[in-house]
């Protein structure tokens, strides 16, 4: 156990439970008059060396406490209790009768609410609203990029012929005229399909919900990637799987660190071979090759995550799919990035012996996706709308991402690299060891530029050492501007960092 000298004593054998001690302990503290209106917390830096804790931990907290408003932050000053309102709360305390007070919802709550994982994203969201900022960590079109208009054109059609039929429901693997086309679609791309071995989903969020619900018992182990879509990390936590993550070298994921976990009983390898999120790497064909003998040798089934399916931006053929060489892999796809987020609708390519499992989850959770908004994809489709708006947006977004290289290339230091996106709608920043990417979220926030920090997508935070840029939500001015903020914070970073790699070293000198 540690005490700190404000008195908290808390386990730091644990990130998650020290993170709960210090909330709660914090708020009994500021509730008894301990810790009275304007008293400074400790630094966040000093607090995590004091208990030997990631700083992330304590600056969850204290953001946690903000928002909660019991302390009130200031950037160069420090943190300090708020004013509590504590004669409303006498008074209403006094006039309550016991059985109006509220439940104990916390110690009603499911485990799943307190996962780690849907912690780190819910942070970064609510840190993600300012006002006039440029946003490099929006992964949806922007827009005027959302064709509305043919949208509209399809849905009054559905309605005017189809009638009430449009708003009924539909079988519980989907709109089978949709299931086809899409079916025919994957064909144009490569990948095998059949609307029999097609289940129409609500989002690939919910084909990924639905697989993991179907494989994993709480505590088996689960492979991903060390750095993934925090959307796969919160689901995967929340269905019980133990998370392993797999390290990757400039082919994929590292086929010796596989070889590592063969006998562990892994229930399948969450992966996206052609623009993994954050960082954006593809795997090359070899490496899929490998990864499809590796799954039937270790008994590990592969699921397939193509998100960002047809953005091929430089007309570079895509590379074939997991599930074009194995027809045992599990692949989801979606229209959300590619068409629009509204729609929500996805699918899942399954093996056909899975299939009823998964429909009949499927219709257990929501009695089927929008019927009205399936039958208007569906002649979306039909009439070639989808071929001639990625025709524009592909365009567009390659104007894009020039836009933002161009930028980083002019105002980052030039010691700064990354990799040139093929793919999808996102660029990896690589930062240095000496540079906390949270530290650079926060400074690039005051800068006006909002960035997603690579410890949110991270197993572990020492693997998230980068930062995720978008280039989608934004026009080509406001992404060469964003990159300009982006450098102003990346300076002002590196100057305390430096900083204090001096004032350390002169503290060493005076000891000797």
């Amino acid at each position: 156990m540690v005490t700190t000298p404000t008195g908290i004593v808390l386990d730091p054998k644990s990130d998650e439970p020290l993170y709960r001690q210090l909330f709660d302990q914090v708020i009994a503290r500021i509730r008894n008059g301990t810790f009275p209106t304007g008293y400074r917390l400790p630094a966040t830096r000093n607090l995590a060396e004091e208990l030997k804790a990631h700083r992330n931990t304590v600056v969850r907290a204290y953001q946690d406490l903000e928002s909660a408003g019991f302390v009130n932050s200031t950037v160069g000053r420090g943190t300090f209790v708020a004013p509590q309102p504590s004669e409303v709360r006498q008074a209403a305390e006094a006039t309550s009768s016991p059985a109006a007070e509220a439940l104990s919802w916390a110690s009603l709550m499911s485990s799943a609410t307190r996962a780690e994982p849907l912690g780190r994203s819910e942070r970064l969201a609510r840190a993600l609203h300012l006002d006039g900022a440029i946003n490099l960590n929006r992964l949806q079109p922007s827009s005027d990029l959302l064709p509305h208009e043919l949208l509209r054109r399809c849905l009054d059609h559905v309605l005017r012929t189809s009638k009430s039929r449009a708003l009924e429901y539909t079988t519980r693997e989907g709109l089978p005229r949709l299931r086809s086309l899409i079916a025919q679609d994957l064909s144009r791309q490569g990948v095998p399909a059949s609307a029999e071995d097609l289940i129409i989903t609500t989002g690939s969020q919910q084909a990924l919900d639905m697989v993991a619900r179907v494989l994993i018992n709480p505590g088996d182990p689960f492979l991903v990637d060390c750095s993934t879509y925090t959307g796969a990390l919160n689901l995967l936590t929340i269905a019980g799987a133990r998370l392993i993550g797999i390290p990757s070298d400039d082919e994929g994921p590292q086929l010796a660190e596989l070889e590592r976990h063969r006998r562990s009983g892994a229930k399948g390898f969450y992966l996206m071979p052609n623009c993994q999120n954050p960082t954006g790497r593809r795997v090359s064909a070899a490496r899929r090759q490998a990864l499809v003998r590796w799954s039937h040798e270790a008994g590990v089934p592969l699921i397939e995550d193509d998100y960002a399916s047809d953005l091929n931006l430089d007309g570079q053929p895509p590379l074939p799919a997991l599930r074009t060489l194995d027809g045992e892999v599990i692949y989801m796809g979606t229209f959300s990035k590619k068409l629009i987020p509204a729609l929500r609708i996805g699918y899942l390519l399954c093996p056909r012996s899975l299939r009823p499992h998964l429909s009949a989850l499927k219709h257990a959770m929501d009695l089927g996706t929008s019927a009205l908004l399936q039958h208007a994809l569906a002649e979306f489709l039909e009439r070639g709308y989808l071929r001639a708006h990625l025709g524009t947006v592909q365009v567009e977004y390659r104007r894009r991402r020039d836009a933002l290289e161009s930028g980083l290339a002019k105002h980052l230091p030039r010691h700064v690299h990354w990799q040139h996106p093929e793919t999808g709608l996102l660029l990896w920043l690589p930062t240095p060891a000496s540079i906390d990417p949270e530290e650079l979220f926060q400074e690039s926030k005051r800068q006006g530029v909002m960035v997603a920090p690579g410890t949110v997508h991270a197993i572990r935070g020492s693997e998230g050492f980068g930062l995720r840029l978008t280039f989608c939500a934004e026009p080509p001015g406001r992404l060469v501007e964003g990159a300009r903020r982006l450098g102003r914070a990346w300076a002002a970073v590196e100057r305390r960092s430096k900083g204090q790699g001096t004032a350390m070293a002169g503290a060493r000198l005076e000891v000797v």
